[in-house]
Protein backbone atom coordinates (compact mmCIF):
# COMPACT_ATOMS: atom_id res chain seq x y z
CA UNK A 1 0.00 0.00 0.00
CA UNK A 2 2.90 2.29 -0.16
CA UNK A 3 4.61 3.89 -3.62
CA UNK A 4 8.29 5.23 -3.43
CA UNK A 5 9.68 6.92 -6.59
CA UNK A 6 13.52 7.60 -5.91
CA UNK A 7 14.73 10.40 -7.93
CA UNK A 8 16.99 8.96 -10.64
CA UNK A 9 14.03 10.75 -13.17
CA UNK A 10 15.59 9.49 -16.05
CA UNK A 11 13.59 6.18 -16.02
CA UNK A 12 10.81 8.47 -17.10
CA UNK A 13 11.83 10.05 -20.07
CA UNK A 14 10.36 8.61 -23.01
CA UNK A 15 13.35 8.69 -24.82
CA UNK A 16 15.32 6.98 -22.58
CA UNK A 17 12.32 4.30 -21.88
CA UNK A 18 12.39 3.79 -25.92
CA UNK A 19 16.19 3.03 -25.93
CA UNK A 20 16.07 0.53 -23.35
CA UNK A 21 13.61 -1.11 -25.10
CA UNK A 22 15.60 -1.52 -27.96
CA UNK A 23 18.00 -3.04 -25.97
CA UNK A 24 15.98 -5.67 -24.93
CA UNK A 25 14.84 -6.12 -28.00
CA UNK A 26 18.05 -7.03 -29.55
CA UNK A 27 19.31 -3.73 -31.15
CA UNK A 28 22.50 -4.68 -30.88
CA UNK A 29 22.72 -7.98 -29.96
CA UNK A 30 23.89 -9.53 -27.14
CA UNK A 31 24.69 -6.23 -24.83
CA UNK A 32 28.43 -7.07 -23.11
CA UNK A 33 29.47 -3.63 -21.66
CA UNK A 34 28.28 0.10 -20.57
CA UNK A 35 29.69 3.15 -19.40
CA UNK A 36 28.02 6.00 -17.93
CA UNK A 37 30.41 9.15 -17.32
CA UNK A 38 30.56 12.49 -15.70
CA UNK A 39 32.58 15.56 -16.52
CA UNK A 40 32.87 19.04 -15.06
CA UNK A 41 34.95 22.18 -14.25
CA UNK A 42 34.30 22.30 -10.43
CA UNK A 43 36.63 25.01 -8.68
CA UNK A 44 38.77 24.27 -5.76
CA UNK A 45 36.72 24.69 -2.46
CA UNK A 46 39.78 25.95 -0.46
CA UNK A 47 40.64 25.43 2.94
CA UNK A 48 37.51 26.26 4.82
CA UNK A 49 37.35 27.54 8.76
CA UNK A 50 35.67 26.49 11.92
CA UNK A 51 33.51 28.65 13.61
CA UNK A 52 30.02 29.39 14.33
CA UNK A 53 27.33 28.68 11.48
CA UNK A 54 25.16 31.31 9.86
CA UNK A 55 22.26 32.49 11.81
CA UNK A 56 19.20 31.31 8.91
CA UNK A 57 21.19 27.43 9.37
CA UNK A 58 19.94 25.40 12.01
CA UNK A 59 23.13 23.39 11.63
CA UNK A 60 22.18 20.52 13.98
CA UNK A 61 19.58 19.92 11.83
CA UNK A 62 21.05 20.18 8.58
CA UNK A 63 23.64 17.55 9.88
CA UNK A 64 20.86 14.93 10.37
CA UNK A 65 21.67 11.13 10.86
CA UNK A 66 25.77 12.53 10.38
CA UNK A 67 27.48 12.52 14.24
CA UNK A 68 27.46 16.19 14.83
CA UNK A 69 31.21 18.33 13.25
CA UNK A 70 31.86 22.23 13.36
CA UNK A 71 30.68 23.88 11.18
CA UNK A 72 32.86 25.33 8.21
CA UNK A 73 32.58 27.67 6.06
CA UNK A 74 33.13 25.50 2.81
CA UNK A 75 30.62 23.11 3.27
CA UNK A 76 26.94 24.57 2.66
CA UNK A 77 25.06 23.89 0.53
CA UNK A 78 27.13 22.02 -2.35
CA UNK A 79 30.47 21.41 -0.98
CA UNK A 80 29.49 18.82 1.99
CA UNK A 81 29.72 15.84 -1.26
CA UNK A 82 33.22 15.99 -0.88
CA UNK A 83 33.73 15.25 2.52
CA UNK A 84 33.32 11.45 3.41
CA UNK A 85 31.57 12.53 6.46
CA UNK A 86 28.47 13.59 5.13
CA UNK A 87 28.91 12.65 1.12
CA UNK A 88 29.67 10.37 -1.29
CA UNK A 89 31.63 12.26 -3.92
CA UNK A 90 30.79 12.54 -7.61
CA UNK A 91 30.23 8.70 -8.17
CA UNK A 92 26.86 9.15 -5.29
CA UNK A 93 26.39 12.56 -6.55
CA UNK A 94 26.21 12.40 -10.47
CA UNK A 95 27.03 8.91 -11.14
CA UNK A 96 24.53 7.44 -9.83
CA UNK A 97 22.11 8.50 -12.62
CA UNK A 98 24.21 7.39 -15.29
CA UNK A 99 25.24 4.08 -13.46
CA UNK A 100 21.61 3.84 -13.18
CA UNK A 101 20.61 3.62 -16.69
CA UNK A 102 23.65 1.16 -17.48
CA UNK A 103 22.32 -1.50 -15.00
CA UNK A 104 18.86 -0.93 -16.50
CA UNK A 105 19.65 -1.59 -20.02
CA UNK A 106 21.95 -4.22 -19.20
CA UNK A 107 19.21 -5.80 -17.19
CA UNK A 108 21.67 -6.49 -13.96
CA UNK A 109 21.04 -6.21 -10.13
CA UNK A 110 23.92 -6.71 -8.15
CA UNK A 111 27.75 -7.62 -9.33
CA UNK A 112 30.64 -9.98 -8.51
CA UNK A 113 33.41 -7.44 -8.21
CA UNK A 114 34.03 -3.92 -7.70
CA UNK A 115 36.86 -1.85 -8.27
CA UNK A 116 37.62 1.68 -8.12
CA UNK A 117 40.73 3.69 -9.25
CA UNK A 118 42.02 7.37 -9.21
CA UNK A 119 42.25 9.89 -6.44
CA UNK A 120 42.28 13.87 -5.86
CA UNK A 121 44.70 14.95 -8.27
CA UNK A 122 43.56 18.92 -9.16
CA UNK A 123 43.68 21.21 -6.19
CA UNK A 124 45.41 21.41 -2.92
CA UNK A 125 41.88 22.01 -0.95
CA UNK A 126 40.20 20.45 1.94
CA UNK A 127 38.09 17.81 -0.51
CA UNK A 128 38.42 14.38 0.30
CA UNK A 129 36.70 12.40 -1.90
CA UNK A 130 38.06 11.62 -5.77
CA UNK A 131 38.03 14.17 -8.24
CA UNK A 132 39.63 11.66 -11.24
CA UNK A 133 37.91 8.12 -10.32
CA UNK A 134 36.86 5.11 -12.97
CA UNK A 135 34.71 2.52 -11.29
CA UNK A 136 34.23 -0.85 -12.55
CA UNK A 137 31.45 -3.56 -11.99
CA UNK A 138 31.74 -6.65 -13.01
CA UNK A 139 28.26 -8.84 -13.37
CA UNK A 140 27.60 -12.17 -15.08
CA UNK A 141 28.58 -11.75 -18.38
CA UNK A 142 28.94 -8.31 -18.68
CA UNK A 143 30.06 -4.94 -17.07
CA UNK A 144 29.92 -1.25 -16.48
CA UNK A 145 32.31 1.44 -16.23
CA UNK A 146 31.88 4.73 -14.83
CA UNK A 147 34.27 7.58 -14.94
CA UNK A 148 33.87 10.82 -13.68
CA UNK A 149 36.46 13.67 -13.55
CA UNK A 150 35.37 16.72 -11.84
CA UNK A 151 37.80 19.65 -13.16
CA UNK A 152 37.94 18.65 -16.71
CA UNK A 153 34.69 19.32 -18.91
CA UNK A 154 35.50 16.77 -21.55
CA UNK A 155 33.33 13.76 -21.73
CA UNK A 156 32.99 10.70 -24.12
CA UNK A 157 30.62 11.04 -27.26
CA UNK A 158 31.03 14.78 -27.29
CA UNK A 159 29.04 14.68 -23.89
CA UNK A 160 29.90 16.17 -20.84
CA UNK A 161 27.63 13.19 -19.37
CA UNK A 162 25.91 9.97 -20.99
CA UNK A 163 25.76 6.77 -21.30
CA UNK A 164 26.80 4.30 -24.26
CA UNK A 165 26.29 0.32 -24.50
CA UNK A 166 28.17 -2.33 -26.30
CA UNK A 167 26.54 -5.41 -27.67
CA UNK A 168 27.69 -7.98 -30.46
CA UNK A 169 25.93 -6.20 -33.32
CA UNK A 170 26.59 -2.45 -32.64
CA UNK A 171 25.92 0.13 -29.66
CA UNK A 172 23.77 2.34 -28.53
CA UNK A 173 24.85 5.80 -27.23
CA UNK A 174 21.98 7.53 -24.70
CA UNK A 175 22.25 11.71 -25.89
CA UNK A 176 20.46 14.12 -23.53
CA UNK A 177 16.75 12.59 -23.02
CA UNK A 178 17.28 10.75 -26.75
CA UNK A 179 19.57 7.91 -27.66
CA UNK A 180 21.59 7.27 -31.51
CA UNK A 181 22.11 3.72 -32.31
CA UNK A 182 24.98 2.72 -33.96
CA UNK A 183 26.80 -0.30 -36.33
CA UNK A 184 29.78 -1.85 -36.26
CA UNK A 185 30.39 0.33 -38.94
CA UNK A 186 30.20 2.90 -36.80
CA UNK A 187 27.54 4.09 -38.78
CA UNK A 188 24.22 5.34 -37.28
CA UNK A 189 21.34 3.22 -37.83
CA UNK A 190 18.39 4.57 -35.90
CA UNK A 191 17.69 7.42 -33.13
CA UNK A 192 15.00 8.32 -31.20
CA UNK A 193 14.57 11.58 -28.57
CA UNK A 194 11.61 13.22 -26.64
CA UNK A 195 11.28 15.67 -23.70
CA UNK A 196 13.40 15.27 -20.54
CA UNK A 197 11.06 17.21 -18.58
CA UNK A 198 11.10 16.31 -14.64
CA UNK A 199 7.17 16.53 -14.24
CA UNK A 200 7.19 12.89 -16.25
CA UNK A 201 8.28 11.64 -13.22
CA UNK A 202 6.31 13.16 -10.21
CA UNK A 203 3.50 11.85 -12.58
CA UNK A 204 4.17 8.67 -12.63
CA UNK A 205 5.04 8.82 -8.85
CA UNK A 206 1.27 10.43 -8.58
CA UNK A 207 -0.53 8.08 -11.13
CA UNK A 208 0.86 4.99 -9.01
CA UNK A 209 -0.20 6.59 -5.80
CA UNK A 210 -4.01 6.90 -7.50
CA UNK A 211 -4.28 3.91 -9.59
CA UNK A 212 -1.32 1.14 -8.19
CA UNK A 213 2.08 -0.33 -9.56
CA UNK A 214 5.03 0.39 -8.91
CA UNK A 215 7.02 3.90 -10.32
CA UNK A 216 9.64 3.79 -12.87
CA UNK A 217 12.03 4.30 -9.60
CA UNK A 218 10.48 2.03 -7.26
CA UNK A 219 13.01 2.11 -3.72
CA UNK A 220 13.60 -0.95 -4.44
CA UNK A 221 15.78 -0.39 -8.07
CA UNK A 222 17.09 3.16 -6.55
CA UNK A 223 18.82 0.69 -3.90
CA UNK A 224 20.23 -1.12 -6.10
CA UNK A 225 21.80 1.43 -7.78
CA UNK A 226 22.92 3.41 -5.01
CA UNK A 227 24.31 0.07 -3.51
CA UNK A 228 26.67 0.35 -6.82
CA UNK A 229 27.79 3.62 -5.88
CA UNK A 230 28.55 2.61 -2.08
CA UNK A 231 30.62 -0.48 -3.40
CA UNK A 232 32.61 2.00 -5.81
CA UNK A 233 33.76 4.12 -2.71
CA UNK A 234 34.14 1.20 -1.11
CA UNK A 235 36.60 0.09 -2.86
CA UNK A 236 38.41 3.36 -3.28
CA UNK A 237 38.55 3.72 0.13
CA UNK A 238 40.07 0.73 1.40
CA UNK A 239 42.41 0.58 -2.34
CA UNK A 240 41.46 -2.36 -3.37
CA UNK A 241 38.66 -5.09 -5.52
CA UNK A 242 35.95 -6.28 -3.76
CA UNK A 243 34.33 -9.65 -4.24
CA UNK A 244 30.81 -9.21 -3.85
CA UNK A 245 28.36 -11.94 -3.69
CA UNK A 246 25.65 -11.34 -6.50
CA UNK A 247 23.01 -12.49 -5.39
CA UNK A 248 22.48 -10.09 -2.27
CA UNK A 249 25.35 -7.63 -2.97
CA UNK A 250 26.75 -7.72 0.01
CA UNK A 251 30.82 -7.82 0.73
CA UNK A 252 32.61 -11.26 0.99
CA UNK A 253 35.34 -11.62 3.06
CA UNK A 254 36.88 -8.42 3.61
CA UNK A 255 36.33 -7.08 7.19
CA UNK A 256 38.03 -3.77 6.87
CA UNK A 257 36.20 -3.08 3.81
CA UNK A 258 32.73 -4.36 5.67
CA UNK A 259 33.24 -1.80 8.28
CA UNK A 260 31.97 1.00 5.72
CA UNK A 261 29.04 -0.77 5.20
CA UNK A 262 27.21 1.28 7.51
CA UNK A 263 27.75 4.65 8.60
CA UNK A 264 28.04 5.99 12.38
CA UNK A 265 24.84 7.37 13.17
CA UNK A 266 24.18 10.16 15.45
CA UNK A 267 22.07 9.84 18.62
CA UNK A 268 18.42 9.40 17.94
CA UNK A 269 19.26 8.97 14.45
CA UNK A 270 19.99 5.37 14.23
CA UNK A 271 18.59 2.80 12.20
CA UNK A 272 17.17 -0.23 13.33
CA UNK A 273 17.92 -3.99 11.78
Amino acid sequence: QRAVQVGTQRRSYPGIIEAVEKLRAGAIGKVLFARAWYNNQRPSIGHGKTGAPPAWLDFDLWQGPAPARPFRDNLVHYNWHWFWHWGTGELGNNGVHGIDICRWGLGVDYPRRVTSAGGKYRWDDDQETPDTQVATFEFDGCSLVWEGRSWSPRGFEGDTFGMSFYGEQGSLVVRDAGYKIYDLKNRETAAGGGSGAEGQHFANFVDCIRNGGRPHADIEEGHKTTLLCHLGNISQRVGRALTIDPKTGRIVDDAEAQKLWRREYQAGWEVEG
